[in-house]
């Protein structure tokens, strides 16, 4: 076995109830996950959070709302918690820059909806986007009622975090990969999401705690059911932002006006939905596009990031030019 792969293990042997027999990367990218098989066959979900992104109380607060979320009645990763009883313990461990918080759920059965590099693997997309609609309706229902206790901390999408002087991603209009015409678009785009995002307003008919990530990769789906993972992004933004992001890597894909379709039925099925908020919606995906590009602009040389960065500047400025020339 791989020498950081043994150490995972005795980490969550020593610091969890858990009796341990191998362990696999699912995905190696920002949070390192792995699927830990334990010695009854089951398994489990170990996270080791990227260095910095979380302080521990905004650690806590994901927590605190998925519990939230889980009263409420929608299905919800769930921690395993560890022998102090806490849902993330810290650690340094060697392979990994700095202390790591870590923490452990306990598996979900499904399949994902797709990848950003493979696309939507659903048969029935007006069926699935439905759902996916309904779900994230259901999330801003619990969220616009919920009272947050006290102490809880999450950052924001706002207005600030899109298109400030430092947004919350990165400033994306600074990426040296972007031509003169890109760089010049993309300022033109920020000056006007700061104005229409701030006219718009953060009502709680259209602004609240969102899961800000409900991209194809962390939509399980399980025959009928539909489960939504990865709380790491869930912050305060609005609501169509929630719906773009559903929507964003699909946008040039030939299924994309029948998934937009199919979410936005689905998201009036249980929760209002203005058309005069919904014509909005192009203004999301621009801003929604500015973040990847913000994502990469911080990264840069490494591979990933590298790879990415053509083809999110491509999108991106599409969905800039597609909301400015409206």
């Amino acid at each position: 076995m791989d020498a950081l792969l043994h150490r995972l293990l005795t980490l969550v042997e020593s610091r969890w109830p858990l009796q341990c027999a191998s362990i696999q990367p699912i995905k190696v990218r920002e949070n390192a996950v792995y699927a830990v098989h334990l010695r009854d066959g089951s398994k489990v979900v170990l996270r080791v959070h990227r260095c910095g992104y979380h302080c521990d109380e905004a650690l806590q607060s994901e927590r605190t709302w998925m519990q939230a979320l889980e009263e409420y009645g929608i299905e919800v990763p769930r921690h395993v918690l560890s022998n102090g009883g806490r849902s993330f313990e810290r650690s340094h461990i060697q392979g990994f820059e700095g202390e790591r918080q870590v923490d452990v759920f306990h598996w979900i059965a499904g399949q994902q909806l797709g990848s950003v590099e493979q696309g939507v693997a659903a048969e029935d997309v007006a069926d699935i986007y439905r759902k996916v609609g309904r779900l994230a309706a259901r999330l801003h229902n619990q969220s616009s009622a919920w009272n947050a206790p006290g102490g809880f901390l999450r950052h924001a999408w706002d207005a600030e975090g899109l298109a400030g002087e430092r947004p919350f991603w990165g400033r994306f209009w600074e990426l040296e990969a972007l031509t003169g015409s890109q760089r010049q678009l993309l300022i033109e785009l920020r000056q006007s999401l700061w104005r229409d995002l701030n006219a718009f307003g953060f009502g709680s008919d259209r602004y609240g705690l969102i899961h800000a990530d409900l991209v194809p990769e962390n939509i399980l789906v399980d025959g009928d059911s539909l489960q939504v993972i990865d709380f790491d992004d869930a912050g305060y933004g609005w609501h169509l932002f929630e719906i773009a992001t559903s929507l964003y890597f699909i946008r040039r894909d030939s299924i994309y006006v029948q998934a937009r379709e199919a979410v936005i039925e689905g998201y009036r099925q249980q929760r209002m939905l203005p058309d005069e908020h919904l014509e909005l919606l192009p203004m999301f995906l621009a801003a929604r596009g500015t973040t990847y590009l913000g994502w990469v602009h911080t990264r840069a040389g490494e591979p990933a990031a590298a790879e990415m960065t053509p083809a999110l500047i491509e999108m991106a400025t599409a969905a800039a030019e597609d909301y400015l020339s409206a």
